[in-house]
């Protein structure tokens, strides 16, 4: 594995760590400023800002607890500098009758700016959804 896929998988592990405790500011730095996400269910978000809003009404939602992505597999440019990254995504909240989950795919751009890796695009396809 190459220090630049080290890199990235070391980047993900980080923000699925400040998701999980719920710290929406600190995901601001894995973010290009004019990062695009479009989420589960086909909505896009654009911007840094919006994401990061975006994360926190997610977490002022007491019944939510965390976004976890598992990477699957890193690829990168030969420039070294622009990576693919794809895996497996799975939500969780708490409900009534217990823990409910929702879970997909994902694709994620990474671009290496001033040394650091940030996130430049992002793509989530949800392919399990809680029972109605």
């Amino acid at each position: 594995m190459s220090a630049a896929e080290t890199a990235v998988r070391a980047r993900r592990k980080l923000t699925n760590k400040l998701i999980a405790s719920h710290e929406a500011a600190r995901l601001r730095p894995f973010l290009a400023p004019d990062v695009k996400l479009i989420t589960g269910d086909g909505g896009l978000i654009l911007g840094a800002d919006a994401v990061v809003e975006a994360f926190a009404g997610q977490f002022r939602d007491p019944a939510f607890i965390t976004y976890v992505r598992a990477t699957a597999d890193v690829r990168l440019d030969q420039a070294q500098t622009r990576a693919a990254e794809a895996g497996d995504w799975t939500a969780r909240w708490r409900g009534a009758g217990g823990e409910t989950t929702m879970s997909g795919t994902y694709l994620a751009v990474w671009r290496k700016v001033t040394g650091q890796w940030v996130l430049e695009s992002e793509l989530y396809v949800t392919l399990e959804e809680p029972a109605a």
